[in-house]
This record gives structure tokens, sequence and C-alpha cells, in this order.
């Protein structure tokens, strides 16, 4: 049987990434070509030429003579962190297909484990809004799905406490093969939740496939035709060929939850299933993962701790 490729790629390896980022020059300039890829373009004036003063590495405009930083306006905003520590967490966070959690990015990064969970989820609100503009097309198969399990004594199934409902949705090709998803939390499983989620995140056209569960067909008031097949629960659900890809998402996202995470709290949840999209849907190109993450990150506006741990 041939490999998959996918699985398989070389990937950026330990040696490679510190060759090229292992250095704060390094990754400085990283970010500078990335932030100004046709050169320096002041915020302020729109001015194009600049001189660079040593302290602090400031680029001070030659026109307004305001000063901004490589930095600035952007996630890593009052970062009293190294580059090279962001570099090393976006590449702990890209690389591995289950994810980081903030108590192991605090052992291996040597920082204090506050400083690691705001970086952690910095760095998944950036990946959370990189994704949240591109809506899924085609065919697309979709299931209702709860983040954290049963309590001991408590309600089965759904309205159960302490669960999370989320959607799943998996966009497909033509030959079946997955492409994009997306993974998104909603108040409940109510036919006008779901219109709402459609609205947002399908374009009108595309194909919705879904098991019985009623409420699903509101995805045709979002322009959307809808497929629905009835095949009860248990195992006959997850066999169905039809749901193939949606199930082996979901199993694999709960895999590596429950392999990463003791926990993933309802107010943060959106952010952890949005670390699981965001690798997922760049998959094909793991070594590529780290620029096209620092690009989107300097695109970011700014997200101070007061509004991170409020959650979404």
């Amino acid at each position: 049987m041939a490999r998959n490729k996918i699985q398989f790629q070389k990937g950026l390896s330990l040696n490679e990434f510190l060759k090229e980022y292992g250095t704060e020059e390094q990754c400085f300039d990283a970010l500078y070509a990335l932030r100004w890829p046709d050169g320096f373009r002041c915020p302020f004036c729109g001015h194009d030429e600049c001189c660079q003063l040593t302290y602090r590495r400031l680029q001070q405009c030659n026109r307004c003579q305001r000063q901004t930083s490589i930095t600035a306006g952007t996630i890593f905003e009052s970062t009293k962190l190294p580059l090279t520590i962001w570099f090393q967490a976006m590449y702990l966070m890209t690389q591995n297909k289950k994810g980081i959690s903030a108590m192991a990015l605090h052992r291996q990064l040597g920082i204090s484990y506050n400083a690691a969970w705001r970086m952690k989820h910095k760095l998944m609100q950036v990946m959370l809004e990189r994704d949240e503009g591109k809506p899924l097309n085609g065919f697309i198969e979709v299931d209702d799905a709860y983040l954290g399990g049963e309590r001991s004594g408590g309600k089965r199934g759904r309205g159960a406490e302490g669960k999370t409902p989320f959607i799943a949705a998996v966009e497909t090709t033509a030959t079946g093969q997955p492409t994009r998803i997306k993974l998104s939390i909603v108040k409940g499983f109510r036919t006008a939740e779901i219109k709402a989620w459609g609205e947002r995140h399908l374009l009108p056209g595309s194909t919705v496939i879904s098991d019985g569960l009623a409420c699903f067909n509101a995805v045709t008031g979002a322009g959307c035709a809808h497929d629905r097949i009835i095949c009860g629960g248990g195992r006959a659900s997850v066999e169905e060929p039809e749901f193939y890809w949606v199930n082996t998402v979901l199993g694999n996202l709960k895999s590596a939850l429950r392999s990463t995470y003791h926990a993933v709290v309802g107010k943060h949840a959106q952010r952890y299933l949005a670390d699981f999209q965001y690798r997922f849907n760049r998959r094909a190109d793991l070594s590529a993962l780290i620029p096209r993450l620092a690009f989107v990150a300097l695109r970011t506006p700014a997200m101070p701790y007061r509004l991170l741990k409020i959650g979404l």
C-alpha cells in the first residue's frame, strides 16, 4: 500500500528550524520581511523611508518622525519575551499533530506558566481569526458534537450538563477527499442557530450532507442544498460512508484533546477547536506553517490579557 503523502511528509526538523530561526536577529529579520515584504511603510503616514534606531530596534519614519516597532499593533505587541521564544512556540504548536498544552510550553520553553498560557492563547486567537472569514464550499459533511463528558450521576446525551455543543463540518472534493474543516461552537442545535451558522460559514450553492437531526435542514435558508441521510445511532452512524471524513475528524480531534489537555474550558473552547482546525486545513505543507502563522500574527490586532481571559 502506498504511503499517505501528507502523513509521511518531511515537515520541518528541529535542526532546520534552529538554522533558520535560532537567533534573535534571524527572527527579527523574518518578521520584518513578513510585515513589510515590499519595504518599510509607516503605519501613521504611509511613507516608505525610515531610519533604524538601534535602541529597542525601532523604525523612525523619515517624514513624520514617528517611531514604530516590528511588533506594534500586532498580536506580539508589548511582549517582554524574546522573539526566539515566540518562534519556538509557533514551531511546537504547528509541527505536532495533537498540539501542545500551555503546561508543556511552560516546561519546554523555560518561561512561566502564565506567560506560556498567554502566548498560546494569543496564537490560537490568530488561528481563529484567520479561518473565520473562509467559508466552506462544495460537498460538505456535517455532524453535531460535544466537548466534555457526562458527570457521575448526570444526564446522558444531548442536554447533559457540562457539555459544549459544536458543529463539525468537512469540505470534500468530488472524489471524496477532505480539503478543509470548520469546528464551530453553537448555543444549541436549533433551526435558527443552524441557519445563522450556515450563512456565516457556508457558500451558497454548497451541498450539505447530514444525519437525521432535523435542525440541519435550516442550511437551505443559507442557500445550500441539503441531503439528509437517516442512519440511526450508535455504530451504524459511524460506519455510514457518507460521513466517513466528519467521523474521522471528530475521532482525531477527541483523541488530540484527551491526550494533550486535562480539560477544555467552555469559554475558551473555540480557540482550542481553532488550533486543531488551523493545522488540519494546512496539513499539506508543515514546513510552511511557521512563516504563514507569523504572517497572520503580524496582521492580527493586539489582544491584552484582560480581553484574552474573557474568552469568546
